[in-house]
């Protein structure tokens, strides 16, 4: 490869970190709701090395069909005016707007196994699961194909200010298509032509304090029936 080359090579890669960096930035920008610390749990079902705040996006999770629909405007009340009030610009519509945003670029990049998608978008723990979790996948030499068909509802599960942290936790309902074959193009879980429903508690942070406005995904957890 020539220098020439190497140099396109890395503008290429600095664009897009740079496009990650400010769909997030318009994706996450202001949102949350009234909420209790985020539970880090959440297993992946294979291989079973990955720790326990990744939650396995290949795993069927079916929700009790009971979704409540979501709030035109959520009053700014509890954790939520503790962090406007830390953060003027900060607004539950334009969070949650972003919130759905990631969940879509974050479930992609994940079935898809892109680390590279990933990374600014995760906390570095989360990253690190979520990145064992597709080494795992690869050397298992299974393929996940997922699609998100659509999401159900988002509610705010959860929002809090510690100092000068803001931690807010969403509840994900989605339907997905889901399979996971092996490196024989075997299905070994999932039905192509059966979606599921899946619920996530998925909870995402930032300084408040900080320039940078940025959220990232620090815990998940999924609800099983």
């Amino acid at each position: 490869m020539t220098d020439g080359s190497q140099f396109i090579d890395i503008i290429l890669f600095a664009m897009v970190a740079l496009f990650l960096g400010l769909r997030l930035r318009s994706v996450l920008g202001r949102r949350t709701g009234n909420e209790r610390p985020p539970s880090e749990v959440g297993h992946p079902s294979r291989p079973a090395v990955v720790p326990d705040n990744v939650v396995d996006l290949t795993k069927k999770r079916r929700g009790d069909g009971t979704i409540a629909a979501n709030a035109i405007e959520t009053p700014l009340t509890g954790g939520l005016l503790q962090i406007h009030q830390a953060d003027p610009n900060f607004t539950p519509e334009a969070f949650l707007q972003g919130a759905n945003a990631a969940f879509e670029m974050i479930v992609s990049a994940y079935a898809r196994g892109d680390q590279a998608a990933l990374r600014p978008l995760l906390s570095d723990e989360v990253f690190e699961n979520f990145n064992r979790a597709i080494e795992a996948r690869k050397q298992a030499g299974e393929i996940c194909q997922s699609e998100l068909l659509r999401i159900v509802s988002a509610d705010f599960e959860d929002s809090r200010l510690d100092g000068q942290k803001a931690t807010i936790t969403i509840r994900f309902v989605s339907q997905q298509l889901i399979v996971v074959k092996d490196a024989e193009g075997k299905v070994v879980e999932g039905d192509p032509s059966h979606p599921v429903q899946i619920i996530d508690l998925w909870s995402f942070a930032r300084d408040t304090h900080a320039a940078n406005p940025n959220w990232l995904l620090v815990a998940t957890r999924s609800l099983e029936e």
